[in-house]
Order: C-alpha cells, then sequence, then structure tokens
C-alpha cells in the first residue's frame, strides 16, 4: 500500500514522502495514528493544502522535544530494588518502572517514548535511550541499585556483585585457614 507520510517516520522518509509500505503496517500502525494518508489524489491536493500547518506542528513539538531533551540529557535517576547477592533484581525495571522515575522528578514522558530492548534484571549503571521526537534522542543514566547508599557507590564507579563490595571482605586475600584451624583435630579421631 501507498502511502503519505504526515510526519518524519525513522528507517521510512520525511514528511511529504510517498513510501510504499506493507498493508497491514499501513492499516494498523500508521493510518490510525495520524501518521500517513492513502496515497490517492484527493489526500496529495489534502496534504498539500494542509503542509504548511503539518510543518508548523512539527516544528514546535520538535522544539518542545528539544527543550526536554536539554534538561534530561546527562541526568542519572537511581531505582532502589531489592537483589541477591550476585547483583540479580528480583524483578526487572522495565520501561513502566522508568517512566515513573521520571514523573517523580517531573517529566512527562510517555512508555512508548522508552527505548528498552530489555527489561534491565541487575543491579548497576544502565545508559537508557529516550525517543522524545522523530529527530529529538536523548541517553540518560538509571542507577539501579539495594539502597540510596549503594547508589553512590555505584555512581562513584564501584561494582557491588563482589563480596568485598557487599561484606567488607576481600576474596583473594581469604586463605583455608580463615574458613577452619588445621591443627585442630577431629572429634571421631580423639574417641
Amino acid at each position: 500500500m501507498e502511502v503519505i507520510l504526515l510526519e518524519r517516520i525513522a528507517k521510512l522518509g520525511q514528511m511529504g514522502e510517498t513510501v510504499k509500505v506493507r498493508d497491514g503496517f499501513a492499516r494498523n500502525y500508521l493510518l490510525p495514528l495520524g501518521k500517513a494518508l492513502r496515497a490517492n489524489a484527493a489526500n496529495k491536493a489534502r496534504f498539500d493544502s494542509e503542509r504548511a500547518t503539518l510543518e508548523a506542528r512539527n516544528l514546535e513539538r520538535k522544539s518542545e522535544a528539544q527543550t526536554v531533551a536539554e534538561k534530561l540529557d546527562g541526568k542519572s535517576f537511581v531505582i532502589v530494588r531489592t537483589a541477591g547477592e550476585t547483583g540479580q533484581l528480583y524483578g526487572s525495571v522495565a520501561a513502566r518502572d522508568i517512566v515513573d522515575v521520571l514523573a517523580a522528578e517531573g517529566f512527562n514522558i510517555n512508555r512508548n517514548q522508552v527505548n528498552l530492548n530489555q527489561p534491565i534484571k541487575s543491579i548497576g549503571v544502565h545508559k537508557v535511550t529516550l525517543h522524545l521526537h522523530a529527530e529529538v534522542d536523548v541517553v540518560v543514566e538509571l542507577n539501579v541499585a539495594r539502597s540510596a547508599e549503594e547508589a553512590e557507590r555505584q555512581a562513584k564507579g564501584e561494582s557491588l556483585t563482589s563480596a568485598e563490595a557487599i561484606y567488607g571482605v576481600d576474596e583473594d586475600a581469604l586463605k583455608p585457614e580463615d574458613f577452619f584451624n588445621p591443627e585442630a583435630e577431629f572429634a571421631s579421631e580423639e574417641e
């Protein structure tokens, strides 16, 4: 099916271009969301008459997205979750959780604007891309930790998945003598 794009769509085309797409993509995504019109003479004339308003609206959305991106650029957000000793989360951090954290900081982001291929399942500092507009992307840091104290330590670059970080014990310095006394005799030998 051929459609006329009403806005820029990544990997597809610019506003005003006539592109050929699969029927399902057009029927289920582009047409219902108002991102395209069917390519015919009547719609081509309609697009030409509305082109100035569409470009102005697109420019306005882009400038709003850029102001939000400037505020978000380089920011780091802390998410506190329970996790095991190895750093695996009991659950995960999904796009919905990221939207909630951003909303708590005063940023109004939709869940479909969070570019997260798979949920975050371990503690650490993770970079997440937010797709604010077709031409505006911003990367934010998510510091997923077990507590606010651990988040501060992670922000300094410390890894919290080792025994030293969790318990304050240096794993490499441990010797077998630390766990048992080799000179102690077994109770069964005494009898």
